[in-house]
């Protein structure tokens, strides 16, 4: 059914239009005319009050307060809430994502309460930024006690039936004898954090004498002394290896 711009255009009066076509009264054409308007208009109204959504990218910071100071927080999830998409941010918690207007961004991450950012809608730019402060979420677990058996009377037979000898002291005094532990000493080879003590201990020396020549201990009054007294006790001849 042609509207009523259709009709004005071709110079056609709409009511005689209608009557001829649908064979109407004059007041049924004129019924019809009007509410043909009326919902054209609130079509128009409709179409001019629905808002736009953009695309925006946002990006950001997530932080959070630890001792009085602001701190990143690395591997956040950053989701777009009621859909799949997401992102993570990265080890100095930095992040970038695409949304729509009136979307939710919501922020996870172990350890920490969610957090919550709506999208306005007055929003004119293409790119914004956020920093998003998280609150710790303090998780109390119940206490977990681990026995060695499971009923006291169980812990009352085994101690009743443990075998004391005197020769168990003798044994660990002889573990525990300066012989014994230097031994030790001299045999087990160093763990993981005696390695890193040692290699700190070199970069804090290579940092101390850095951009200058390296102090040599043969001007060093207490290196000589130290040399001297070991070679007294004997530290430098050769020990027979059985």
């Amino acid at each position: 059914m042609p509207g009523p711009g259709a009709s004005v255009k071709t110079g056609i009066n709409p009511y005689l239009y209608l009557m001829a076509k649908y064979r109407l009264s004059y007041s049924s054409a004129l019924r019809l005319l009007a509410l043909l308007v009326l919902v054209h208009l609130g079509l128009g109204l409709q179409a001019q009050d629905a808002p736009m959504e953009k695309i925006i990218q946002i990006s950001g910071k997530v932080v959070t307060e630890e001792n009085d100071r602001m701190v990143f927080v690395p591997y956040a999830v950053v989701a777009v809430k009621g859909t799949n998409r997401g992102t993570l941010t990265d080890f100095s918690g930095f992040f970038s994502i695409v949304v729509r207007t009136s979307e939710t961004l919501v922020f996870s991450v172990l350890g920490f309460k969610d957090a919550f950012y709506e999208i306005p809608d007055d929003l004119t730019a293409e790119r914004y930024t956020v920093f998003q402060i998280m609150t710790r979420d303090t998780i109390l677990l119940p206490e977990a006690v681990i026995y060695p058996w499971p009923d006291p009377d169980f812990f009352n037979q085994e101690f009743l039936a443990m075998d004391v000898h005197d020769d168990l002291e003798d044994i660990a005094k002889e573990n525990l004898s300066e012989k014994a532990m230097a031994e030790l000493r001299e045999y087990l080879p160093s763990d993981g954090p005696e390695h890193t003590q040692f290699y700190l201990r070199q970069q804090s020396q290579s940092y101390y004498s850095e951009g200058q020549i390296k102090p040599q201990n043969i001007f060093n009054a207490f290196a000589w002394k130290q040399f001297i007294e070991a070679w007294k006790r004997g530290d430098f001849k050769k020990k027979d290896k059985k």
